[in-house]
């Protein structure tokens, strides 16, 4: 009996920082054609084609859908592929990443393509808010308000987040939120509410240090109100996976969460913002989605995660200087 042709579907975004429109699609096809896979490269037009691609291509029997993109393609193309037998591939060329780094695949696009190709999968959760799909994070305040003005940024990039950030900050008013957990109600004014199916938001900002993307459950970060004086805390721990022992946060874990605002805003998914109603109710699709993985840590991730472990050590024993 004749093997099956392994099916490949490349989904590109032209815009997402891919730099030539060639590069990338070249180094596919050489390495598919290397493979003896059967290839097809698709180009996103507008919002909401990749998802439109995605659906064809699961139809038609692909076995695996590279999204070539930032968050926001990963997204629409990963939402279109829950549940199916079709693997996710990711080349990441976006600003932020956050499920490209939380799997530790590399930001170079021919490591990341090589990896690909090793068809090392592992299965993961995702999670839906009011029944919009999310994999990394999603949020509302003071997060939601920054992915808003960040999104109609010409460049993006890590200055012009911090800038966004600071301008945000200056002119932000926290707002009044309730929590329905698994076996709690909380009703507390926030600056904002993070509920993550991953660690992080993406450039290894880490807002949920302990969220384990196979878990089937989501963590769920409050931070309250803050000063000028509390920011450099808050950042150092950010980015080190401290958050969470910031006097000014509050964690939980669920299965699933329901927030209550006053009024109907702002909300992102994946560090997209969207409209959202007042109630928001959020909950996790354990085992939704399978995606290619390096089998190992890289050398790079095994040195952070040492820096990491160094950098607490020293936290506990210097002065108070960021409390």
């Amino acid at each position: 009996m004749k093997n099956k042709t392994y099916k490949v579907q490349a989904i590109i975004n032209p815009v997402s920082g891919v730099g030539s429109k060639r590069k990338i699609p070249k180094m596919i096809e050489d390495i598919c054609e290397e493979k003896g896979y059967l290839l097809t490269i698709s180009f996103t037009e507008y919002t909401g084609h990749a998802s439109e691609l995605t659906r064809q291509a699961v139809e038609e029997g692909a076995d695996l859908i590279i999204a070539v993109g930032g968050d926001g393609t990963v997204n629409e193309i990963a939402q279109a592929m829950i549940h199916s037998e079709a693997v996710l591939g990711i080349i990441p060329k976006g600003s932020g990443n956050g499920l490209a780094r939380e799997l530790h695949i590399p930001m170079d696009s021919k490591r990341a393509l090589e990896m690909i190709v090793k068809r090392h999968a592992i299965t993961i959760d995702c999670c839906k808010a009011n029944d919009k799909v999310f994999f990394t994070t999603c949020g509302v305040g003071f997060d939601a308000a920054v992915s808003q003005k960040f999104s109609k940024e010409k460049r993006r990039g890590s200055l012009t987040y911090v800038k966004n950030t600071i301008g945000e900050y200056l002119s932000y008013k926290p707002e009044a939120y309730e929590l329905l957990t698994d076996n709690q109600t909380i009703k507390e004014k926030a600056f904002l509410v993070a509920c993550a199916n991953a660690s992080q938001y993406g450039n290894n900002a880490y807002i949920a240090p302990h969220a384990n993307i196979q878990d089937g459950k989501m963590d769920v970060t409050i931070l309250s109100p803050f000063t000028p004086l509390d920011i450099p805390s808050l950042a150092v721990q950010l980015f080190t996976k401290q958050i969470d022992r910031n006097s000014k946060i509050k964690t939980l874990t669920a299965n699933q969460v329901t927030i209550i605002r006053q009024k109907e805003g702002l909300m992102h998914l994946d560090g997209e913002p969207v409209m959202a109603e007042s109630r928001i109710d959020i909950s996790v699709i354990p085992k939704a989605l399978k995606v290619i993985t390096p089998r190992q840590l890289s050398f790079t991730r095994e040195v952070r995660d040492f820096f990491e472990q160094v950098t607490r050590f020293f936290d506990k024993r210097l002065p108070y200087i960021f409390r």
